[in-house]
């Protein structure tokens, strides 16, 4: 949750419109309701509506965000079932058995999706996004490396760590700081955006709680080679006797690479992965905010960490940090994986990466920029300026081209690239080939101007980008 500092000293209250009061439009407009206090009575429900109506307009338009993953679109009826399921409370599995029960399902769904050794009896749940399922993933490994290593931690000696690319979502970060475990992040080289499997392995020690794969990095869409990194920690124990679980992050990846990139082996088929999250919320079609993680099997979630629930007169398992939450998006990706199936998530997906592809192919084109990565991966690519380019840099791009209401983030790489600056574009289901056409004629019409400056003109990087990994 952001936090936001407190109200300026002496600021007005809010302005009510005469025609939002009364039938007469001249009465009852004495006092305007203040912004950073209760009002001291109640208002008609359609003048609080229009008030809060009226301050949204102000935000960007959620189809035009090329920054998010997440999804903006979805079809009327998933939108009819989630309205219908909204006063459902997830945790409530007595009173919403059947809520409870598509919560089931979908574990399952995405246990056969993601090759668990045996999806009948998989362990996963639902989470509100994969930051959440990022933490019970981490807090898992962390536990089984604690009972482990149950002789000599806690203990000065016996700090955990956790082994990851410099590259990853700060809900891993945040982790290892929630959970006091040392992050141990292997750096960007060269042209090498991501994590190294065998720089990942040299930092791994008896501490190593795990080692993170990202199967889609947000910071260029790329994949992590996950089977690399497998390999190169099934070497690190046959020389030293370390055994490092493999968590996937497949925040993004991991619902588009078992429709699109079917022979790439990158989940549970690989017997060091020992969990996988994914955001529902993201290529999982459904609106913010629902994640799922999955564990290979019982023993990969330490039996402790299970909390049971009175479940139709018997006990179910939950593990979730968050207690009460609505079920109305778990219904919602129920409704799409029954809706879709492999071949519509096939479907829609490969039209996520065919906009991808055309619409950095047609960038690459203009001459003024260096493609990344191209979407071939995820729908996703990240692009510079061109070496000979001097006059304007991707803050100004990003800047001008919100001026046309296209919000797309500009920002620099961590270590050791921290000297690459680069616009990155999310293609998701809703934006269409038509809306990639008008990107890039926007785009196109704003480069003279944009070629006729002498030099950048964004001072602050930091003010120029909302933009936060």
């Amino acid at each position: 949750m952001p936090l936001h500092p407190g109200r300026p000293a002496g600021e007005r209250p809010m302005s009510v419109n005469p025609f939002l009061g009364s039938a007469n439009p001249v009465g009852e407009m004495t006092e305007a309701p203040p912004k950073h206090r209760l009002p001291d009575g109640p208002m008609a429900p359609s003048t609080a509506y229009q008030l809060v109506h009226d301050e949204l307009m102000l935000d960007g338009n959620a189809r035009l965000n090329l920054a998010t993953f997440v999804t903006t679109w979805m079809e009327p009826e998933a939108a009819l079932l989630m309205a219908e399921c909204r006063d459902k409370n997830m945790i409530d599995k007595d009173e919403y058995p059947r809520t409870a029960e598509l919560e089931r399902r979908c574990v399952a769904m995405l246990a056969d999706l993601w090759h668990v050794p045996d999806p009948s009896k998989a362990v996963g749940c639902s989470t509100t996004g994969s930051s959440e399922a990022c933490m019970l993933a981490g807090l898992a490994l962390k536990r089984r490396w604690a009972l482990r290593n149950a002789g000599r931690y806690p203990s000065r000696e016996a700090r955990p760590n956790l082994v990851m690319g410099v590259n990853v979502q700060v809900c891993w970060d945040k982790f290892c700081t929630f959970w006091e475990v040392e992050p141990r992040q292997v750096p960007m080289e060269g042209d090498r955006f991501h994590l190294d499997p065998a720089a990942a392995a040299e930092l791994c020690d008896e501490n190593t709680i795990g080692v993170v794969g990202i199967l889609g990095s947000t910071f260029d869409g790329s994949y992590e080679p996950v089977a690399g990194l497998c390999a190169a920690l099934d070497d690190l124990q046959e020389r030293t006797g370390l055994d490092v679980p493999v968590h996937v992050d497949g925040a993004s990846g991991a619902m588009i690479a078992p429709f699109l990139d079917e022979d790439l082996v990158w989940d549970f088929r690989l017997d060091r992965v020992a969990s996988v999250n994914t955001s529902g919320h993201k290529y999982g079609l459904v609106y913010p905010g629902v994640g799922w993680v999955l564990w290979r099997d019982a023993a990969a979630l330490p039996e402790e960490l299970v909390f049971r629930v009175n479940y139709l007169g018997g006990e179910m398992p939950t593990f979730a940090l968050n207690f009460s939450r609505p079920g109305a998006q778990v219904v919602a990706q129920y409704y799409s994986f029954l809706r879709l199936g492999r071949d519509g998530y096939r479907a829609v997906q490969q039209a996520a990466r065919d906009v991808a592809t055309g619409l950095s192919a047609r960038i690459e084109a203009l001459g003024d920029f260096r493609l990344l990565t191209r979407g071939d991966e995820l729908p996703v690519f990240a692009f510079t300026t061109a070496p000979d380019v001097t006059g304007f840099d991707v803050f100004d791009v990003a800047r001008r081209l919100r001026e046309n209401g296209w919000l797309v983030p500009a920002y620099t790489f961590p270590a050791n690239r921290q000297d690459l600056a680069v616009l990155r574009v999310v293609c998701r289901n809703g934006f269409s080939e038509d809306l990639a056409d008008l990107f890039a004629e926007d785009l196109t019409r704003l480069l003279p101007e944009l070629r006729s400056q002498s030099h950048p003109l964004t001072r602050d990087r930091n003010a120029a980008t909302g933009f936060h990994h």
